[in-house]
C-alpha cells in the first residue's frame, strides 16, 4: 500500500469512528431510557431531555434559524408533530419491553421505508429485498415470543408503531415541498421545539403522570446521569457528528455505519440489561440483523428502480438537503431519493 493510500485509509477511519460511536450511543439509548423512565415519567423525561438540548441548537444555529421562511417553519412544525408521536411511541414502548426488543424492532424502519416509497412511486422492489423483508418480519415474530409463543407485549407493539411512524416522518420530510433546501440544523431545531411543546402540553393534562418539575425534583444522581447522557450524547453529539461526517464523506457511508445501531442495542440489552431472549428470541434477533443488513444492500441496487408492471418509469429526484431527527431510513438514497436522517 502506498503512502497516499495509507493516509487516505487513515483519514477515512478518523471520519468513520465518530459516526460508529453515534451508532453505539444510539444502541445504548434504549437502555438509558429504561434507566430513567417509568410509566409515570415518560412525558417528564421527554420534556427534560430536549429542554437541555434545544437551547444549544437554537444558539448554535440562530442566524440560519431566523432565515427560515414562514412556509419552512410551518412545514417543520408539522414534521415536529409526527416526531412527537415517534418519541411517545418509542419511550412508552421502551418502558414496556426489553432494550433488546426495542432496538431490534425499531430497525424495521429500514424495511418499511423502501416498501412505502416503492408503493408511492409505483416502482417494484427487487426480489432479494422482499426476501430480506420477509426474513426481518419472521425475526421480529420470533424475537417477541421469548421462550414460547405468546401474544407480543404492549411494548413490542408500541415499538412496531414507532417504526411505522418513523417511516411516515422520513417520507413526509422527503416529499414536502415547503422544507426543500432548508438548513438541517434549523429544521431539527423547529421540529424538536414543536415536539417539546406537545410533550409539555400533554404533561399538564390530568392523569398523564408526573409534571416535569416534580419528576426533576425526585430524580436521584443515576437518573440525572441517564438524562444528561440522552441529551448530550444521544441527541447533541449524534446530531453534530452526523452533520460533520456527511460533509467529510458520503451520506451512504454514514447511513451504513449508523445502520449498526440494532447490533449495539442487542449487545447492550443482553450484556448490561440482563435481557434473556431465549433460543427463539436469539434466533429472531439474528434474523432481524441479517434481514435488515441484506435489505439495505438489496434496496440500493439498480434493480430497485424497475417500474412495476403496467406503470411508467419514474425519475428519482435528488434528496432534499433537510435532516430528520429520527434514525436513518436505512436504504441507500440511490434507491429512494431519501436523505439519510438522524435520530435525536
Amino acid at each position: 500500500m502506498t503512502a497516499t493510500a495509507t493516509a487516505a485509509a487513515r483519514r477515512a477511519w478518523l471520519t468513520d469512528l465518530p459516526v460508529l460511536l453515534v451508532a453505539v450511543v444510539w444502541g445504548s439509548s434504549y437502555l438509558a431510557a429504561k434507566g430513567v423512565t417509568t410509566t409515570q415519567t415518560v412525558l417528564a423525561v421527554l420534556v427534560l431531555r430536549f429542554a437541555v438540548a434545544l437551547p444549544v441548537l437554537v444558539i448554535a444555529g440562530w442566524r440560519k434559524l431566523r432565515a427560515l421562511s414562514g412556509a419552512q417553519v410551518r412545514g417543520a412544525g408539522l414534521l415536529g408533530l409526527i416526531l412527537a408521536g415517534i418519541f411517545l411511541l418509542e419511550t412508552y414502548g421502551v418502558v414496556h419491553t426489553s432494550a433488546t426488543n426495542a432496538g431490534l424492532i425499531i430497525s424495521l424502519t429500514m424495511i418499511f421505508t423502501p416498501i412505502a416509497e416503492s408503493r408511492i412511486r409505483g416502482t417494484a422492489l427487487p426480489r432479494p429485498f422482499m426476501a430480506a423483508a420477509g426474513l426481518s418480519v419472521a425475526g421480529v415474530l420470533l424475537l417477541t415470543q421469548g421462550a414460547g409463543f405468546t401474544a407480543p407485549s404492549l411494548g413490542d407493539l408500541l415499538m412496531l408503531g414507532a417504526a411505522l411512524a418513523r417511516t411516515v416522518h422520513v417520507l413526509a420530510m422527503s416529499r414536502m415541498k415547503s422544507v426543500e433546501g432548508a438548513d438541517s440544523m434549523s429544521m431539527t431545531t423547529v421540529q424538536l421545539g414543536g415536539a417539546v411543546t406537545v410533550f409539555a402540553l400533554l404533561s399538564l393534562a390530568p392523569g398523564t403522570g408526573a409534571a416535569p418539575w416534580a419528576a426533576a425534583a425526585s430524580f436521584g444522581v443515576s437518573d440525572w446521569l441517564w438524562l444528561v447522557y440522552l441529551s448530550v450524547f444521544c441527541t447533541l453529539f449524534a446530531f453534530f457528528t452526523q452533520m460533520w461526517a456527511v460533509r467529510k464523506t458520503s451520506p451512504s457511508r454514514v447511513s451504513l455505519l449508523l445502520g449498526t445501531e440494532p447490533v449495539w442495542a442487542a449487545v447492550f440489552g443482553i450484556a448490561l440489561a440482563g435481557d434473556r431472549p431465549g433460543l427463539l428470541g436469539l434466533a429472531g434477533a439474528l434474523l432481524v440483523l441479517a434481514g435488515t443488513a441484506w435489505g439495505r444492500t438489496a434496496a440500493s441496487g439498480p434493480a430497485s428502480a424497475e417500474p412495476a408492471a403496467g406503470t411508467e418509469p419514474t425519475v428519482t429526484k435528488p434528496a432534499a438537503t433537510t435532516a430528520s431527527v429520527v434514525e436513518p431510513a436505512q436504504p441507500d438514497r440511490a434507491h429512494t431519493g431519501l436523505e439519510p436522517a438522524g435520530r435525536a
